[in-house]
């Protein structure tokens, strides 16, 4: 993570070790505007900088009763991260932190979910943030990257419209030129991308996000005789060229869904990672809660379904309290009227398809789905038979000393 970190700005410039007076500073800062939040990660080469920053946000944290504290881990094992953790915890933090099955520790996340259990039995719990599907890209001829995005011969079509593109790499002799090619980047981590083929799979209609290791592109290239770029090159060209491959990047080591269960079912697991936002031209992963509904409890056939009020529980009840937002999250007398009425039995989730309306034609990746009939915000209905309308009841939410304040 500390790659993402430093590309989005996030990692500080080489300051000397802040000063006491500069934690007094952070501390008084936070204590007059608690709804301040830090953007520093925990990053490889900055360890003391970084412990001393958050103790000190930590601990007025603690003192004004309130807040929570979020991070996303570069470490794979979580007793590199727990010793400060325990410190904040010991504060009486509220902590939460991204969980997910790392393909170069792809056993790390049960030693955390243990050592995350013996917090809980010490009295210091903390919330992993769980995907319910595998966090991943959707590489396809629309979408911003693809494994041919690097190819010499692709990057001369790059900037023609999608037919064009499309007519192009439908010649025999484009084709076999390509083929030929290797992607020109220096980047380690879009070579890895971009030829990671066991793990990618056609994504289909309807969406299937737990395909078998038989249906990746390697193992139908060995099971056909081809190589894995021609067997996805084929496929990039399906749909006219709208169709999409799937390419988890965690929380699939296995080919299945398994380590996944594992983390939802952990009881103090929440869920997380619908990234419905950053990189909106190859994720959509905004389409998350649906999933959870459709998948877990309805329609998985690899593994055991999961039951309907848990998942519903994690999804409202259980990420209001880690959130301290005790006005919502179950149907009860003097709760915010927040409803979704849904047609579970007919719950639809299509397929993604990309559209250019952002500023300057930009493209983003969208799924629709079907099956919600009603959506009420604070008592107004926003949703009506899948379609928004024009009531806008929500508001930015601030913590008070007593509870929630609405502004």
């Amino acid at each position: 993570m500390a790659r993402a970190a430093r590309r989005r700005g996030l990692v500080p410039s080489l300051h000397p070790l802040p000063s006491r007076r500069y934690s007094s500073e952070m501390t008084r800062l936070l204590a007059a505007n608690p709804g301040l939040k830090s953007r520093f990660p925990t990053t490889i080469g900055f360890d003391d900088y970084a412990a001393d920053e958050l103790m000190a946000i930590a601990d007025e944290l603690a003192g004004v009763g309130r807040g929570l504290f979020q991070f996303v881990s570069d470490k794979t094992h979580a007793q590199a991260e727990w010793e400060w953790l325990e410190h904040l915890q010991s504060k009486g933090v509220n902590v939460t932190y991204t969980l997910a099955q790392d393909p170069g520790a792809p056993e790390a996340y049960l030693a955390n979910m243990d050592a995350n259990h013996a917090a809980t039995l010490a009295g210091t719990p903390t919330a992993p943030q769980v995907p319910t599907r595998p966090t991943g890209l959707l590489y396809g001829l629309q979408s911003t990257l693809h494994p041919f995005r690097a190819h010499p011969s692709y990057r001369e079509i790059a900037d023609r419209p999608h037919a064009e593109r499309l007519t192009a790499m439908r010649d025999p002799a484009f084709r076999a030129r390509l083929l030929a090619e290797e992607p020109k980047t220096k980047d380690r981590f879009i070579w890895y991308l971009v030829n990671n083929f066991a793990q990618m799979y056609r994504l289909g209609n309807p969406a299937d996000y737990e395909p078998p290791k038989e249906q990746g592109a390697a193992a139908v290239a060995e099971r056909e005789g081809r190589t894995p770029q021609e067997v996805i090159y084929d496929w990039l060209l399906d749909d006219d060229g709208t169709a999409m491959i799937f390419m988890p990047l965690g929380s699939y080591v296995d080919h299945d869904h398994e380590a996944i269960r594992a983390m939802i079912e952990h009881p103090g697991s929440i869920f997380g990672l619908s990234d419905g936002g950053a990189h909106c031209g190859l994720i959509c992963d905004a389409s998350m809660p649906t999933y959870m509904l459709t998948h877990w409890a309805r329609d998985r056939k690899r593994g055991p379904q999961l039951p309907v009020e848990l998942l519903v529980h994690k999804q409202t009840q259980a990420t209001a309290r880690v959130y301290g937002l005790h006005d919502r999250g179950v149907l009860g007398p003097g709760m915010l009227a927040d409803v979704n009425v849904i047609d579970h039995a007919n719950l639809t989730l299509h397929k993604p398809h990309m559209i250019h309306d952002l500023p300057a034609g930009g493209r983003r990746l969208v799924q629709d789905a079907d099956g919600y009939l009603v959506t009420v915000k604070a008592g107004e209905i926003v949703v009506e038979h899948d379609e928004v309308t024009d009531a806008r009841p929500g508001r930015t939410l601030k913590a008070t000393d007593t509870g929630v304040k609405r502004v």
